[in-house]
């Protein structure tokens, strides 16, 4: 048999899968995947229930249903000043990471130079390597997770075409300043290229603000903003992601995603425009049940030795590995031996070894979930 995609072959599983399998076989509480453990609200539910009843069950146009694109552009608008037309400046995907997926191939061809933070999202790199990308990558350093400006500015060249920015930042938590966004802003630019930001943890944001980079002057024309429902909603598995920014570039984004999945699910299109108009009500609840989850696992980790970086956004807590231990052997062993399931870090990084000192933990879970495996580590 002739061999398959050269790329695609040298992709190997997920650690996310070997993880949770090994979770499941040791029945060890999984604090790895970044998933809640709990639904999202039950009104929301029904709005999808009433709108399956309804009839609204066929597909969708490609761009998203007209009344969730306006909804997103409205949210845009109230939250960050951020004008969009929802005509033609909102594209409704599965989920951020289709949209991501959709915006390199769009964006990129084979050798433009494309500019990283690691640690990153594994679907970055995925998606550049079949674009055939030049990756260059800056290290954002422990414990704070900043980068070094002179580092940056020795990658960024003629030839960058893409840089590519997650805030607030998965694995780490970190959040973005205003002056860190205005240095990135700068060099765009400067050097003329594009920015694809992530920014599905929006409105999960501790300490510090969450700034789009699009809202900074003179950017919004060379930015795509992608996010999605999943983290805020709580409901994951619903996959509502969307790409937002100017008219061109996601019309481009457009051209690959109808060839990808063509449409969004429509009944669940019609709940989720109908819920972004309650955000008002519903972020203050959600943001002040994610801090008590947020102290009760970092209060908890450090109580019992671990080093522990308060994450200023998302639902992650990063901490150094003990005793100098590799990551991978140290989570397997928490696994089989305390019944907890972390990520090892060394997944989320392209050239830095910094990642094998450290460790993930997910606190998207019941807090009696939490506690249940704080009481597992005293065992």
């Amino acid at each position: 048999m002739k061999p398959v995609n050269s790329i695609v072959e040298s992709f190997k599983e997920s650690i996310f899968t070997t993880l949770t399998q090994l979770a499941i076989k040791h029945e060890a509480i999984n604090l790895a995947q970044g998933f809640p453990d709990f639904d999202g609200p039950a009104w929301i539910h029904d709005l999808a229930k009433t709108a399956i009843a309804e009839g609204k069950n066929q597909y969708a146009p490609s761009y998203g249903i007209p009344s969730l694109r306006a909804a997103i552009a409205k949210n845009y608008e109230r939250f960050y000043s951020l004008k969009y037309d929802p005509a033609n400046e909102v594209l409704i995907t599965n989920g951020a990471t289709e949209a991501i997926y959709c915006a390199i191939t769009a964006l990129i061809n084979p050798g433009d130079e494309v500019i990283v933070f690691e640690p990153l999202y594994d679907s970055y790199a995925a998606s550049l390597q079949l674009a055939k990308a030049d990756i260059k990558v800056v290290t954002l350093k422990a414990p704070d997770f900043n980068f070094d400006l002179v580092t940056l500015k020795f990658q960024v060249s003629e030839k960058t075409k893409l840089l590519i920015l997650n805030n607030p930042h998965n694995p780490t938590g970190k959040v973005f300043s205003k002056q860190e966004l205005i240095d990135i802003a700068d060099l765009a630019r400067k050097y003329d290229f594009y920015i694809m930001t992530d920014e599905v943890y929006e409105f999960l944001t501790f300490d510090g603000q969450h700034i789009p980079i699009a809202s900074l002057p003179g950017m919004k024309e060379r930015v795509i903003t992608i996010s999605s429902i999943g983290k805020t909603l709580s409901l994951t598995g619903w996959k509502i992601g969307w790409a937002c920014g100017p008219a061109a570039l996601i019309n481009a984004v457009h051209n690959v995603h109808q060839f990808v999945s063509f449409c969004v699910a429509r009944p669940l299109q019609e709940a989720i425009a109908e819920a972004l108009g309650r955000l008002d009500e519903y972020l203050p609840e959600f943001r002040a049940a994610y801090a008590k989850r947020r102290a009760l696992l970092v209060d908890g980790l450090k109580s019992r030795g671990f080093k522990v970086m308060t994450p200023q956004g998302t639902y992650f807590a990063v901490s150094e590995v003990p005793d100098g231990r590799d990551d991978v052997e140290f989570t397997k062993d928490l696994i089989a031996k305390k019944k907890v399931a972390a990520i090892p870090m060394s997944a989320f990084y392209l050239r830095s070894t910094e990642g094998t000192k450290l460790i993930r933990f997910c606190f998207a879970k019941r807090e009696e979930t939490l506690c249940k495996a704080l009481s597992n580590l005293d065992s």
